[in-house]
């Protein structure tokens, strides 16, 4: 799964990197400690591709509150095709979220809760596969999202049985929708030697703790 990242690329440097046109309400950044309903950078394709603020947790259209149902920040790359939630998005309305690295965590025989920081091998940015619904109701109004996962690769599943889909700049155009069908071919862990991973401190642990030292490694 995932459920926290971090994001220190500045926005005019996604929108060079994605070809893309940024809105004027983007997130601040850097952000070490991205949570679940914080604005996220997402690129999406409308006539283009635009990078935009969406909230992180994907709402379905039949929710009567931002709370009317479970927190849906991810959506299982398994599934996703056949969920009421998902299933219309997933060929509809894919997008892509940019990061620099995430964050997991295991447990130790006291059960106390260690954090990793999983980032590229080759330090560059990190895209997550994505969909994205708009929301509406009782004059509220989101743009939301979900990141696409999959099960762990062998390195992975050291950490965590689960990983975000990670896409590379030759899949975004056809995860877009850009290049036609073939988009479920994506939804795969990423190769063995592709992410990084090390262990730091427990302040992230706190969705309210912030600043670059919470990727330092310990």
């Amino acid at each position: 799964m995932c459920g926290r990242f971090a994001v220190t690329l500045p926005p005019d440097a996604m929108a060079q990197l994605f070809d893309a046109v940024p809105a004027n309400n983007l997130p601040d950044v850097p952000n070490y400690n991205v949570c679940p309903t914080n604005d996220i950078h997402v690129v999406m394709e409308d006539a283009g591709r635009r990078l935009v603020s969406m909230r992180w947790g994907f709402l379905p259209h039949w929710y009567k509150a931002p709370n009317g149902g479970p927190l849906l920040i991810n959506a299982r790359a398994e599934t996703i095709a056949e969920k009421p939630a998902f299933k219309a998005a997933c060929r509809e309305r894919r997008c892509l979220i940019p990061c620099t690295g995430f964050y997991e965590w295991t447990k130790d025989a006291d059960g106390n809760r260690l954090p990793w920081y999983i980032h590229p091998a080759d330090d560059g940015p990190l895209v997550f596969a994505g969909v994205w619904q708009d929301w509406e109701r009782d004059g509220l109004a989101y743009r939301t999202c979900a990141v696409v996962t999959c099960s762990a690769n062998t390195a992975m599943s050291r950490i965590h049985h689960r990983m975000p889909v990670a896409l590379d700049p030759q899949d975004w155009a056809k995860w877009l929708g850009e290049e036609g069908h073939g988009a479920a071919t994506l939804m795969q862990p990423a190769p063995e030697d592709a992410l990084a991973f090390y262990r730091v401190g427990t302040t992230v642990n706190s969705n309210r703790a912030s600043g670059p030292e919470l990727i330092e490694p310990i």
